[in-house]
């Protein structure tokens, strides 16, 4: 490209490099390890932080140079002469990314705009949503973190191990494992409320999950007789819900209000929950994606090594 003729040779080398790790709107993000490497040769011996630095010199070397170029594209390309609106700015130091897809992404920051910041800049993964379960999201925050900071897979996969142990044994509770949500479409899927004598209203074909487990907590409070002492759930309510093992009443999910839950219908959760489809439909697709771009294999088997190391 013309207006890169002048370009120092640390910065783009002969094989035309492509050193661009992710772009998305006015935004880019540079891999340096390599430019690093090339202006200086005792890489290696550097500590993280003298890394950063340098880093931050070249960045700001790199800097200078594409904005100069912007003079020339804002010429050549807009026809605009003299000043312009485009300008390069370094916003910060990276030690370690993940990028799962665009603007879906964790970033662990050493240095922002000249000032030494560590913190984790996470963006549009699932675990920080409104509607994933808190003890899960912090699960896989702490393991998203440890990966960026060079925890070991075997390491990884043993709290993995070892927090679907807590799961399924009960050492966390399902008030914590529950999905949250806002109750919306309620009155949609509502085909006929339940009659006299009759156990359940009649759901409409195509209700989420979400759906089917607040009409079915609200047709146990008025079976069981106690939706005069407790609230139902209605319209806007803020929730949570989780599946249930097949049980008497064929309810396959169910949901509830934290702050007015009835001690039977505690009861009934706590014996039907299917805490092992929670782990692997909430979390489990969530881990193995996360493994997959890794270049890992999660293996949750305990008899899988045993049955193929001979």
């Amino acid at each position: 490209m013309k207006h890169l003729e002048d370009t120092p040779w640390w910065i783009c080398d002969s094989e035309d490099t492509n050193y661009v790790a992710y772009s998305d709107t006015d935004s880019i993000y540079i891999h340096a390890e390599p430019l690093l490497r090339h202006r200086y040769s005792n890489f290696d011996e550097m500590s993280e932080e003298d890394k950063d630095n340098n880093l931050e010199t070249i960045a700001m070397d790199y800097e200078k140079i594409v904005t100069k170029s912007y003079d020339s594209l804002a010429s050549d390309c807009f026809n605009a002469k003299g000043k312009h609106r485009l300008d390069m700015k370094t916003e910060c130091v990276i030690r370690a990314a993940y990028f799962r897809a665009t603007r879906r992404y964790a970033q662990w920051i050493t240095k922002q705009e000249g000032i030494v910041k560590e913190s984790l800049d996470v963006k549009g993964l699932e675990f920080k949503k409104a509607n994933f379960p808190p003890v899960l999201g912090r699960f896989f925050h702490k393991t998203l973190v440890d990966v960026l900071k060079g925890t070991q897979q075997n390491e990884i996969d043993g709290r993995v191990k070892e927090f679907k142990k807590e799961i399924l044994d009960g050492s966390i509770s399902l008030t914590e494992l529950g999905n949250p949500t806002s109750v919306k479409t309620l009155n949609k899927y509502t085909e006929r409320k339940a009659r006299a004598g009759e156990m359940f209203t009649v759901v409409a074909k195509g209700a989420p999950a979400a759906v089917r487990a607040v009409i079915r907590y609200n047709d146990l409070l008025r079976f069981w007789g106690l939706s005069n002492k407790h609230s139902l759930i209605t319209q806007g309510d803020k929730i949570k819900w989780i599946y249930l093992k097949p049980n008497p009443y064929q309810i396959d999910a169910i949901a509830f209000l934290e702050w007015d839950l009835p001690e039977k219908i505690r009861t009934f959760i706590e014996q039907n929950a299917d805490r092992k489809k929670i782990f692997e439909s909430i979390l489990l697709n969530k881990l193995e994606g996360f493994y997959n771009d890794l270049g890992w294999t999660l293996n949750l088997n305990p008899y899988k090594e045993m049955f193929f190391k001979f």
